[in-house]
């Protein structure tokens, strides 16, 4: 049988010779539904909202140990230049299941990473459209990694805790209940990823991320953006308005710590699991101890509050202490930035002249 190239997003608008994939030239696995079976020293991974925060560093550091051609980086959106000469990219929207399936079986797809999602306080402005999504959305998901036998991550988040759950050192189960449309969807994303794997033995598996912080994407709307949104402003007017309570303590994660904790999570031996959704964090501050450490590196920095209502609703609902002691004894999850090292690598990647001046033993990494 003679198989077309696959022919994807170029950076000319078409597929040049280096954006062209040939199907016969991956692997020689058995074509069509059903019989796609995993590599694991070379697996063939899908990301979907790869554009998004974490989308794009997740790819990077998969491609660094499975090859560029091997992770698949998709988005409803148009990827920019070096996005697409990086590696493989498609345009998938999630609510489009035959969509989804097409790529799957033409890309020989072992994992799928579904980061396709309305973030928080986004949710609560348009809650028919964060259900289409973030629900419908993750049954497409699932019902894809079913069929094709895929090792399947959802990520989940500090949102699918609620007013009932404890807020201080909050263990991986325990009441949640969330009262928003965000940490409803999360919390059903659980629930179904579990029964699909006890159901029908899918290598279902999710990680609850506290607020990420990262230079590289800007912050999109979540409640946990202001630790993003500080750094900016601050080298940007030497200004910074907080929109929730200086004293909102909640659980953070550098974002490289993030990434770390995802590779390493989706390879670990599915029988080494003891439950399907971990919690995974490395700090927990308060906008006033995270303007402390910015004004390290930027003495001057001016910082006022305006309470948004609805997000300090939401973040006051929120655990303000994680305990990820189950993923750190099952699959010896380590973190290795705490409060300060992330303002000196958030510093580094945002004005590095500041990191060196202010702070003779950091060197930019």
């Amino acid at each position: 049988m003679t198989l077309s190239p696959i022919h994807i997003l170029g950076k000319d608008g078409g597929g040049s010779l280096k954006n062209t994939l040939s199907v016969s030239s991956i692997h020689n696995r058995s074509l069509g539904p059903d019989c796609i079976s995993e590599d694991m020293n070379n697996p063939r991974i899908l990301i979907t909202g790869a554009l998004g925060q974490l989308g794009s560093g997740l790819a990077k550091m998969l491609r660094a140990k499975f090859g560029p051609e091997n992770v698949i980086m998709s988005d409803i959106n148009k990827a920019p230049k070096h996005i697409l000469e990086a590696g493989p990219f498609v345009y998938a929207d999630i609510m489009d299941l035959k969509g989804l399936k097409e790529i799957v079986v033409n890309y020989e797809v072992d994992w799928l990473i579904h980061f396709g999602a309305l973030l928080s306080a986004i949710g609560e402005a348009n809650v028919p459209l964060a259900m289409k999504i973030n629900i419908e959305g993750v049954h497409n998901i699932l019902e894809v990694a079913k069929q094709y036998n895929l090792k399947c991550l959802i990520p989940s988040t500090i949102g699918a805790f609620g007013p009932d759950s404890p807020r201080a050192l909050t263990p991986d189960l325990t009441i949640q209940r969330p009262r928003t449309i965000y940490g409803v969807s999360k919390v059903h994303a659980e629930l179904m990823g579990e029964y699909y794997h006890h159901k029908y033995g899918l290598d279902f598996r999710s990680l609850r991320y506290p607020g990420v912080i990262s230079a590289d994407t800007k912050p999109g709307g979540g409640t946990t953006d202001y630790a993003v949104e500080i750094f900016h402003d601050a080298i940007k007017t030497g200004k910074f308005q907080c929109f929730l309570k200086p004293d909102t303590r909640l659980p953070m994660m550098y974002v490289k710590d993030t990434l770390r904790s995802t590779v390493k999570f989706l390879r670990v031996p599915s029988d080494q699991l003891t439950m399907r959704t971990y919690n995974v964090t490395a700090m927990s501050f308060t906008p006033a101890e995270l303007a402390e450490e910015v004004r390290k590196f930027m003495p001057n920095l001016e910082v006022t509050y305006r309470i948004d209502p609805v997000k300090q609703a939401i973040a006051d609902q929120w655990p303000q202490v994680l305990d990820d002691s189950r993923a750190r004894a099952d699959w010896g999850w380590q973190h290795q930035y705490d409060l300060s090292t992330m303002c000196q690598a958030m510093f580094a990647k945002l004005k590095p002249d500041r990191v060196l001046f202010e702070t003779n033993y950091y060197r930019v990494y």
